[in-house]
């Protein structure tokens, strides 16, 4: 298993709670907000837990204002 930082260990936390409640798709302030870090933090920690992550799969979806994550459970 990975080794996850405190942070990538909260955004982790957060995108499984949202994939069990059936939400798929994310933005970075959205999570930011509900943790307690920046957008800037949150968003440059995403690719690498896309890389990492063996619970949810994490995929770069658009970019409008703001990039959206597609998030679903691993496998």
């Amino acid at each position: 298993m990975s080794e996850y930082t405190e942070e990538e260990q909260r955004i982790l936390a957060y995108l499984t709670d949202s994939v069990t409640r059936g939400e798929r798709y994310v933005r970075s302030k959205t999570i930011a907000d509900a943790i307690g870090l920046t957008a800037k933090q949150v968003g440059s920690r995403l690719p690498r837990l896309a890389e990492k992550s063996e619970d949810v799969d994490i995929e770069k979806w658009g970019r409008a204002k703001s990039t959206t994550w597609r998030v679903t459970p691993e496998g």
